[in-house]
């Protein structure tokens, strides 16, 4: 089964909130015959679409092609949150690569955040950037851990922008019975994943980049010039920029080894107009401590958006109550409150849940941001349009934080992250 139609039809929007109040979508026609290209970008997400802009911008002569539209895979349906850092803590990086690495890792997702915040004004796109998120921590050893790491970066990283909140003032924030409190970082945000994808499509467009829908990539054949084949025609190019993070399966066989797909599922109430203070006590994001992350916030029309859930395979379960489940325990008040809106995306990981950046070729490729990537994504993309007009600095670092492939060969790798997920799951159950 091919997970670009698993749980879609083709070329439409999963029936999201974001969908309902996207601005600015677009429909690009299919690729038919033979076109050249200095680049061809496979997939139209933040990665594929900024390095599609930043390519035009620099005179590139640049073909993405898109399977469905503009802003269709997880870069359409995620959470919209803008965080701070890696995937992994800084004590992590600093463990594993070192401090100097980590120092850039840290400097290198602070860029990527002033990216997101530019592009949006530069190109006057109609997505506000709300600043907050907070990190909300099930038990004291949590918050401790969520005051030591506050303390290192402002330490070590001059990143004094997260407040700790215990008790009373924590819950002021996020009236919630599930938590004992955490930090609120004032320098990530919030936005409206879809209109920012959907931004970046019309930029990328109105800079020269030639894009086109409903063109899946079938194949790509690698010589001194690639040929990458769609259903209708074929893009004869110097360079591909491979940038379909959950779909990549079968591409190539490199990117299917260390990234995995994975679903993840959102609701939306109904607006919930006064009550909203008794969800959050500011226009912030939340994400909390559980394994499998449970992720919040408030529309602008005063909506709960919530995240939580994931499923291991192709087909979607039962989204409403997948997600429920999670949502009432963290506001058991909201059992009777309507769901207006219900959908899943298919994001990716990597065994340590950093990114995978590799030069296969003449291919790059970056995908695997691990529930993380509304900043690095679209940082992603801009670096390796860097590379490929030869200022790679920034590509190779990310390749030199490669993970290692996931265990298990083809069939068994989904039945073993499956297992593994599922312990992880139970961890978080039984609150340890």
């Amino acid at each position: 089964m091919n997970l670009l139609y698993a749980n879609d039809r083709r070329g439409e929007f999963p029936p999201s909130y974001y969908a309902a109040t996207a601005l600015g979508a677009r429909d690009f026609a299919p690729l038919r015959g033979e076109v050249r290209a200095d680049v061809c970008v496979i997939g139209a997400g933040y990665t594929g679409l900024s390095a599609a802009l930043h390519l035009a911008q620099g005179g590139a002569k640049v073909v993405v092609l898109e399977a469905h539209r503009v802003g269709f895979g997880a870069s359409g349906r995620n959470g919209g949150q803008v965080g701070s850092g890696q995937r992994q803590d800084q004590d992590w990086l600093e463990t594993r690569y070192g401090i100097e690495r980590a120092h850039r890792l840290w400097d290198m997702a602070q860029d990527a955040k002033a990216l997101v915040k530019s592009l949006i004004v530069q190109h006057n796109m109609p997505v506000p950037f709300a600043h907050g998120v907070a990190h909300a921590a099930r038990s004291t050893a949590s918050f401790v851990h969520e005051v030591a790491n506050a303390e290192k970066l402002a330490r070590d990283y001059g990143y004094s922008d997260i407040d700790i909140l215990k008790g009373d003032d924590f819950a002021a924030l996020v009236p919630s019975p599930a938590y004992v409190g955490g930090g609120l970082d004032k320098g990530a945000g919030h936005i409206h994943p879809l209109n920012f994808a959907l931004g970046l499509g019309n930029a990328a467009a109105g800079a020269g980049a030639q894009i086109y829908g409903q063109s899946p990539v079938h194949s790509i054949t690698k010589g001194q010039q690639s040929v990458v084949q769609t259903d209708h025609g074929r893009v004869v190019c110097d360079t591909v920029i491979l940038a379909t993070n959950g779909y990549s399966t079968g591409l190539t066989r490199q990117t299917a080894a260390r990234v995995m797909p994975i679903n993840n599922f959102i609701i939306a109430t109904e607006p919930l107009g006064a009550e909203a203070a008794k969800v959050l006590g500011q226009n912030i994001a939340v994400a909390d401590d559980r394994f499998v992350v449970n992720y919040w916030r408030l529309s602008d029309d005063g909506r709960l958006l919530f995240g939580g859930g994931e499923s291991y395979g192709y087909r979607f379960p039962d989204i409403i109550p997948t997600v429920m489940k999670p949502m009432l325990q963290v506001y058991p008040h909201l059992r009777d409150v309507r769901i207006d809106y219900a959908w899943g995306g298919t994001l990716a990981i990597t065994p340590s849940r950093m990114p995978y950046a590799a030069r296969l070729g003449n291919v790059l490729t970056t995908s695997g941001y691990s529930g993380h990537g509304v900043a690095l994504a679209t940082m992603a993309g801009k670096l390796m349009a860097q590379a490929a007009q030869g200022r790679s600095d920034g590509f190779d670092l990310l390749t030199q934080i490669a993970p290692p492939a996931f265990p298990g060969l083809g069939a068994l790798r989904w039945p073993m992250l499956a297992s593994a997920m599922t312990w992880y799951s139970l961890r978080d159950r039984l609150g340890l």
